[in-house]
């Protein structure tokens, strides 16, 4: 059967910070979802979903340094703010530790956030033992990420930014990246709105996935570096910027990301338009998703 191949595939890429033999233990419980582990080595804490064979890391926090991103797909998530340099409602689905959502809220203090994550325990994690504070402005909905989307869509929710790092301990869930869900994400996107996107470079999904981006997004940034196995996907549907505004915003964010433990220098690079895919690879869809592909290889 494919589908365990692909997990254990995975098992390297997610697990960007290795776990030494001798880290303790300091929580650890079974939620609806997942079996959770927080476990520590000196300042280091890092956030685990076991799953099937191994633990897989969804977020690490250095005590020493708090406002530090430890991953690298972390700080190329904040390379969206290239396109978006001034958000004012931003919308989180998926949470981990929290490291994002909170370095957002440092960053622009007037702005609004909403995080949804499906499981409540994850939330007690991060709030507990990784920094996470939920507040007026960072608000907490622990609901499905598709349901939140669907709903905000309705009630004519509008976001200048939208960051998708959902994970269930072995993949992006299915239903978080089908055209259908992508087109009410893009509807929620202000007329200067940016989607991105958390999601790997090397994945039997890989074409699959970036079609469907292109299809719902049209030309999208397509971030990677080969250090790491995860790639991100930046979309503006109104339009990317040029390379002039690109540089003059990074000359802008250099200063206030440098806590972050981000450099605008390495990072700039990296924001491209790059179709490295099969572009005649079928999209995905919620009736043709990643167990039917799988299943039928």
């Amino acid at each position: 059967m494919l589908l365990p191949l692909l997990y254990a595939q995975f098992g390297v890429l997610i697990c960007s910070v290795s776990v030494p033999v001798e880290a303790r233990i300091v929580h650890e419980e079974r939620s609806l979802y997942s079996k959770i582990l927080v476990d520590q080595r000196g300042s280091m804490l890092c956030l685990q979903f076991s799953v099937r064979r191994d633990q897989r890391n969804q977020s690490c926090f250095d005590q020493r340094k708090p406002d530090k991103m430890v991953f690298i797909y972390a700080r190329m998530m904040m390379a969206s703010l290239l396109l978006q340099p001034h958000p004012k409602r931003i919308l989180m689905i998926g949470l981990g530790g929290g490291t994002l959502p909170m370095a957002l809220d440092r960053l622009f203090p007037e702005a609004n956030q909403d995080v949804v994550e499906i499981d409540q325990a994850v939330v007690r994690v991060a709030r507990d033992y990784f920094g996470f504070a939920p507040s007026e402005r960072v608000k907490v909905f622990a609901q499905d990420g598709r349901v939140f989307v669907k709903r905000a869509v309705q009630r004519g929710e509008k976001y200048d930014l939208i960051m998708l790092d959902a994970f269930n301990g072995d993949y992006i869930p299915e239903h978080l990246m089908t055209r259908e869900f992508l087109e009410e994400a893009k509807a929620l996107l202000t007329p200067d709105g940016v989607l991105a996107a958390n999601t790997f470079a090397i994945s039997r999904l890989y074409d699959h996935e970036s079609v469907t981006y292109a299809n719902v997004f049209g030309t999208y940034f397509n971030l990677r570096t080969p250090s790491t196995g995860n790639r991100i996907v930046l979309a503006a549907p109104g339009g990317l910027p040029t390379a002039e505004t690109l540089r003059a915003r990074a000359e802008a964010l250099r200063a206030p990301l440098k806590p972050y433990g981000i450099s605008m220098r390495e990072l700039l690079p990296l924001v491209r338009e790059r179709e490295d895919w099969d572009s005649d690879a079928r999209e995905l869809t919620d009736q043709y998703a990643p167990a039917n592909i799988l299943q039928s290889r």
